[in-house]
């Protein structure tokens, strides 16, 4: 299985999927999904689930920031900014429902919740995982749940990294 995304050039994450782009929640923070493309799954797939996370938040939060969480993705193409439009989907809680972020509500947390690295440039890391059904899952998931979840159903995985700057 190999995922590609056209917001992701030369292993930068372009500007507009972050705190630089011009697409925010009510409380500021970045909406703009990122456009993700899946080939060659395995045969049997019934359906694709994603975390994207960034594992360089540790030292300034204590844990991997999530970004993302989806689940039941039964296409291959998700375009830019689908987490915001698409209802075919579910979608699970990202990070900025903690004190670290600020606590905001459910509603806002559950969809793409854009890069804004406070102490330079962080690799991000998106995960997709084939898998052989559909999860019994609710938006509003955790990422625990998911994981639990997906346990002895996932086909293949493959993890696509970009880093996210201040544009130069």
């Amino acid at each position: 299985m190999i995922v590609t995304s056209t917001g992701i050039i030369n292993g930068v994450i372009q500007k507009q999927y972050g705190e630089y782009g011009s697409q925010f929640n009510p409380n500021g923070i970045p909406t703009y999904s990122l456009p993700i493309q899946i080939a060659n799954a395995p045969a049997g797939t019934v359906s694709y689930a994603l975390v994207l996370e960034d594992k360089d938040a540790y030292p300034v939060t204590g844990f991997a920031w999530i970004h993302w969480l989806a689940a039941n993705i039964t296409r291959t193409v998700l375009a830019s900014n689908e987490s915001q439009t698409a209802t075919d989907f579910v979608q699970g809680q990202n990070s900025w429902f903690s004190i670290q972020g600020g606590n905001q509500s459910p509603a806002l947390c559950c969809f793409y919740g854009g890069m804004t690295p406070p102490d330079g440039p962080h690799l991000y890391e998106l995960h997709v995982y084939a898998l052989d059904c559909l999860l019994d899952m609710n938006n509003g998931f955790l990422l625990n749940e998911l994981h639990r979840k997906m346990d002895g159903h996932i086909l293949d995985s493959y993890t696509l990294k970009g880093v996210y700057q201040r544009p130069t």
